[in-house]
C-alpha cells in the first residue's frame, strides 16, 4: 500500500494567534513528525494577493508565520515546507488546469458567491463590484497546490471542503481528457480540533480584532487575557464551565486532570480574576521556550528564508518532473 500525502497551506495574512495554533499548528506540527506519512506544509503567499493585503504585511506575516512553526518544532527534516511564491510550477499549473475547469464550478465557490452577495446586499447594480480574477479564481491556485504534489490527504476545516471537491472535479476532467495523471485527493476534516472564542467571546478572529497573539510579550498576554469577557457571577457561585471562554482556552492547553481540576474549581465558584490568572500563568509558561526562539528567529529572517529556500529545492525536486510528465500529456512538449 503506497504512503498518503498530506498537504496543508497556511495563509500568510496577520500574526498566529492561540486559536490558529490549538486549531491548526499543534496538530500540524504533530503530523510533523509522523513517519507513516509524507507531509508538506507551504506558505500561501500567492493566495494573500486575493485579499489585496498591503505588502508590508504580506512580507512580515510571512516571516512571523514561518517562524512560528518553527519555533514550535515543526520536523522539517522529515516534513517537506515551503513557500508557495518559491515554486514556479504551481502557477504554471495553475494555467493548465485553468483549461479544464469550467466556469459554473467557479460561480458556486462559496467565497465567490459570498462576495457577490455582500454586493447585493448592499444594493449595487454590479454584483461583482471588486470582486478580482483572484479571487474567483482562488479554487484553481488551491487545485494546484494540491495537485502538484501527488496530495492524497489534505486537512481543512469544514468551510474549506469544498474546494478540496472542486480539485477532486477539476482533476478528474483532467484525467479523463488526457489519461491517469493526477493522483485525486481526499479532504480531512477532524470534528475534534477545537475552536476558540476570542475576548468578546465570538469565535477568535483577526477580522474581529479579538485574538490573542501566540507570541504575545509576557505583560500584553496577561493584559490580553484580563480583558476576556465573562460574566457577573460574584466569587463563591458556582459557575458553569460550558460558556467560558476562559475554561475553553484553559482546556485547549491542559491535560485532562489539570482541565478535571479547573472544573472542580469553577463548580467552587472560582473568582473570575483569580481564573484570568491562572489561564495566564498556564499559557505562558506553555509558551515562553517557543517564544524565546520565535523571538531570536523573526530578529533574524535569514535563518527562516534558508529553511524556505531548503524546503523549496526539496519540494522542486517533485514538481520539475511531475510537471513535465504534466507537460507531455497535454501536448506541450519538445520538439526534438
Amino acid at each position: 500500500m503506497s504512503q498518503d500525502i498530506y498537504l496543508t497551506g497556511i495563509t500568510t495574512t496577520g500574526t498566529p494567534h492561540i486559536g490558529n495554533y490549538v486549531g491548526a499548528i499543534r496538530p500540524g506540527i504533530e503530523a510533523s513528525k509522523d513517519r507513516g506519512k509524507k507531509n508538506f506544509y507551504f506558505l500561501a503567499d500567492l493566495h494573500a494577493l486575493a485579499k489585496n493585503e498591503d505588502p508590508e504585511n504580506i512580507s512580515r506575516s510571512t516571516l512571523e508565520i514561518a517562524a512560528a512553526w518553527m519555533a514550535l518544532g515543526l520536523d522539517s527534516e522529515h516534513a517537506i515546507f515551503y513557500r508557495q511564491s518559491d515554486i514556479p510550477e504551481i502557477p504554471q499549473l495553475t494555467w493548465i488546469l485553468s483549461s479544464m475547469t469550467a466556469k459554473g464550478l467557479m460561480n458556486r465557490a462559496h467565497s465567490y458567491k459570498a462576495a457577490v452577495q455582500v454586493n447585493v446586499d448592499s444594493g449595487s447594480k454590479d454584483p461583482d463590484k471588486g470582486i478580482t480574477m483572484a479571487l474567483y479564481s482562488y479554487p484553481i491556485l488551491m487545485a494546484a497546490d494540491i495537485l502538484m504534489f501527488k496530495a492524497t490527504k489534505v486537512p481543512v476545516g469544514r468551510d474549506q471542503k469544498q474546494h478540496v471537491e472542486m480539485a477532486r472535479d477539476v482533476a478528474q476532467r483532467f484525467n479523463h481528457h488526457y489519461g491517469d495523471v493526477l493522483v485525486l485527493p481526499e479532504p480531512v476534516i477532524d470534528d475534534n480540533t477545537a475552536v476558540l472564542s476570542g475576548l468578546d467571546g465570538r469565535k477568535m478572529s483577526k477580522s474581529y480584532n479579538n485574538a490573542i497573539p501566540v507570541f504575545a510579550p509576557e505583560k500584553q498576554l496577561r493584559k490580553l487575557i484580563m480583558k476576556i469577557k465573562t460574566n457577573s457571577l460574584e466569587p463563591g457561585e458556582p459557575k458553569n464551565t460550558a460558556d467560558s471562554t476562559l475554561f475553553d482556552i484553559f482546556k485547549a492547553f491542559a491535560n485532562d486532570a489539570e482541565t478535571n481540576a479547573i472544573a472542580k474549581r469553577y463548580a467552587e465558584g472560582i473568582a473570575w480574576g483569580e481564573m484570568k490568572q491562572i489561564l495566564f500563568e498556564y499559557i505562558n509558561d506553555h509558551i515562553t521556550p517557543a517564544r524565546d526562539k520565535y523571538e531570536r528567529l523573526t530578529g533574524d529572517p535569514a535563518i527562516v528564508e534558508a529553511e524556505l529556500r531548503k524546503g523549496a529545492a526539496r519540494a522542486r525536486e517533485i514538481a520539475v518532473p511531475y510537471l513535465e510528465e504534466i507537460r507531455d500529456a497535454i501536448g506541450i512538449r519538445r520538439l526534438g
